[in-house]
């Protein structure tokens, strides 16, 4: 968009950054939809983000493309998954805008990175972010469809999800890191806010320690300083120490991508909203279908994982200690 004001570049706060360089009609339609902009206001939406080109969007028109990607969806989620085999997962549940039904509240999110370093969304499902039962039906339906994990597998996710339970049925061998994005929230929320951007800087120097004992003094130093007055945010940060720390058994290169959900985060970023909302309910099937759109759109932007050379050891099964090959660290010895 031209934006004649002096000094002055628009930005959209709606769009995610993928989309604003490049905006096109399939992938902007799903980003205001999750929104929560009506149908009816989509043409004078359109028309600012994409120009006059977008004029002939009717209500109608935008409702034959929601069909069609409706029917894209369902394709999608029935697809195949056999010949596939994923070495790490990111699992996350987004709220929107636009909700689905009171007893099915948020999208269930479930990505993937192959063993040729290639990310791409699995799943994308409605259900209870905090029941196991959801996640539960999710892995149900991929096993039948072929899904399955390398050896040495490792799931990322917040803690909260109901996601661990289903998991741990389905998969028991896979190994847990929990998201340090979403950890650093909640033990920030048991801190008083005049404290917080020391509390946040000694947190960090936790999963930014270059070997696991420097992480785990960190974490003690942490409870030495605030265990006292804060006990419970200290306790937020210890019951899950092991699960914290699991990404220094895998190649430093991809610790990045491993001590967080980010790649979630970041797809849906613009449009979730982190509150169930009281409005009217959306349709399910469009808002299934529109954020399968959204994230197709940013899937197309993804890079491999930093060091995706390094997968094909740690399918193999060769130890990693902080980061590094055993054997290369016991050659330096």
């Amino acid at each position: 968009m031209h934006d004649r004001r002096k000094g002055k570049r628009f930005s959209s706060n709606i769009l995610p950054p993928y989309l604003r360089r490049l905006p096109s009609i399939d992938a902007v339609i799903p980003a205001l939809y999750l929104k929560g902009v009506s149908t009816n206001d989509f043409s004078e939406a359109l028309e600012a983000l994409l120009g006059p080109q977008a004029t002939g969007l009717s209500p109608t028109n935008i409702t034959r493309l929601k069909q069609v990607w409706e029917s894209e969806y369902e394709d999608w989620a029935k697809r195949t998954l056999e010949g596939k085999r994923y070495v790490y997962l990111w699992a996350d549940g987004i709220y929107f805008n636009v909700r689905l039904t009171s007893d099915r509240p948020c999208l269930l999110v479930l990505m993937g990175a192959l063993e040729d370093g290639t990310k791409e969304i699995i799943a994308i499902l409605d259900g209870e972010r905090e029941s196991s039962l959801s996640w539960q039906e999710m892995f149900q339906g991929l096993k039948k469809r072929g899904f399955s994990l390398s050896p040495k597998a490792l799931a990322v996710a917040d803690g909260a999800l109901g996601f661990w339970k289903a998991l741990e049925e389905a998969f028991p061998d896979v190994v847990h890191q929990r998201c340090w994005v979403h950890k650093i929230a909640n033990i920030l929320n048991k801190l008083p806010k005049k404290i917080h951007l020391g509390a946040k800087e000694a947190l960090r120097e936790i999963y930014r320690a270059e070997k696991r004992q420097d992480a785990e003094d960190a974490m003690d130093s942490f409870v030495r300083l605030y265990g006292a007055k804060y006990p419970k945010a200290c306790e937020c940060l210890t019951k899950d120490r092991s699960q914290l720390l699991a990404f220094y058994d895998y190649p430093a290169e991809h610790w990045v991508h491993l001590r967080s959900s980010n790649p979630i985060e970041s797809t849906f970023a613009t449009v979730r909203h982190r509150t169930r909302q009281t409005k009217g309910c959306g349709s399910r099937k469009a808002t299934l279908s529109m954020a399968f759109k959204l994230a197709l759109a940013a899937s197309g932007h993804w890079k491999r994982l930093r060091g995706a050379h390094l997968l094909s050891k740690v399918v193999s099964g060769v130890r990693f200690v902080d980061g590094e090959e055993k054997e290369n660290l016991e050659t330096a010895a």
